[in-house]
């Protein structure tokens, strides 16, 4: 059986990476919005998070990692909504990515946007900080080889999905 492909959607809070999820689930293509870093983060405990934020959310973004090759292993197309940061605990949070995800198809989507928008989200928004998105620029990943780049200032949600479909999907 063929794997199933894996979206990384990478992109600070407030980028457009959920709103891209949602408008390539409305689409034909079969898409199984598996994982996404707040999902995850819901399944540590609060006292955990207040404890150790870092320490936990490490743990289960790993384990996201492997849940969304589970389901490619299982043949089915795969969406990550997330941000590759590099922390201590991670680190090297995008190697291991990489090592994880050696054996199944994995393409990287940068979503970008300035970061005044993603401020002006946030504040829109209100389940966000100001400068939430600003603080994680700061500290993502660098080098990241990118299989395509999507820019959510200039285009809707839709418009960066047919981008994506269009060209990773051929």
């Amino acid at each position: 059986m063929p794997k199933g492909r894996i979206i990384f959607l990478n992109g600070v809070t407030s980028s457009g990476k959920t709103s891209i999820v949602d408008a390539l689930q409305e689409r034909d293509e079969p898409f199984f919005y598996v994982v996404a870093n707040d999902l995850f983060e819901q399944m540590v405990g609060d006292r955990f998070l207040r404890e150790d934020y870092w320490k936990y959310l490490s743990e289960v973004i790993l384990m996201m990692y492997h849940t969304a090759k589970l389901y490619s292993d299982m043949g089915k197309h795969v969406l990550i909504d997330g941000i590759l940061v590099e922390r201590e605990q991670l680190a090297p949070h995008y190697r291991r990515l990489r090592e994880i995800l050696r054996d199944n198809p994995l393409d990287i989507v940068e979503v970008r946007c300035s970061l005044e928008t993603c401020r002006e989200r946030n504040i829109a928004r209100g389940d966000r900080y100001e400068t939430q998105s600003e603080e994680q620029a700061a500290i993502m990943a660098q080098n990241i080889a990118y299989s395509l780049s999507v820019d959510t200032e200039n285009n809707t949600p839709q418009q960066c999905a047919a981008q994506i479909i269009e060209s990773l999907f051929p």
